[in-house]
């Protein structure tokens, strides 16, 4: 959801700060460091997974900093979005392998959510941000996004996969 509040609100951001002239240059990078984003997890995944999610909130942390003073220094927005693109690329990919092994055997079930939770951020992304957008404007989207990414952060730093894991498997064969 995070990513959907800045995402869908790009464009009128980039208005907002006079950079009307760059949106499709922005996008243009966003794409192309998103696809360079899902080769480098792809590449790493089997080894760090925990640790590029982190990464990945880290960076995508640092890039909505760089959006945000780009108002001040117009050159940041590149390098953050190319950082936010490199860094949301391979997200997918991260959640779905982080659920599947959180699930064990319930992988398909776990895959399910995660879609219907996917989906359900696409369109919280846009009612979250429209609310910021009309309440507190434009320009705090990129400082709001970081609030949450901080919290995400932490989220993922104290949780303990493997107690969890456990935790599922005692759920699931208490049902069986």
């Amino acid at each position: 959801m995070i990513f959907n509040i800045l995402y869908i609100y790009i464009a009128p951001y980039l208005k907002s700060i006079n950079l009307s002239n760059i949106i499709q240059v922005v996008l243009l990078i966003f794409g192309v460091a998103s696809v360079l984003g899902i080769w480098i997890v792809g590449i790493l995944i089997d080894r760090w997974l925990r640790t590029l999610i982190v990464i990945s909130l880290a960076g995508f942390a640092l890039a909505s900093i760089l959006i945000g003073i780009g108002n001040q220094i117009p050159f940041s927005i590149y390098i953050g979005v190319g950082l936010w693109g490199l860094t949301i690329g391979g997200a997918a990919t991260l959640l779905q392998t982080a659920a599947a092994e959180a699930a064990g055997e319930s992988a398909d079930v776990a895959q399910a959510m995660l879609v219907t939770t996917w989906n359900a951020a696409i369109g919280g992304g846009g009612v979250i941000g429209g609310i910021l957008l009309n309440s507190l404007g434009i320009r705090t989207l990129p400082w709001s996004v970081l609030i949450l990414i901080i919290l995400s952060i932490i989220i993922v730093s104290i949780a303990n996969p493997k107690k969890n894991a456990v935790k599922v498997k005692r759920m699931r064969d208490s049902i069986n």
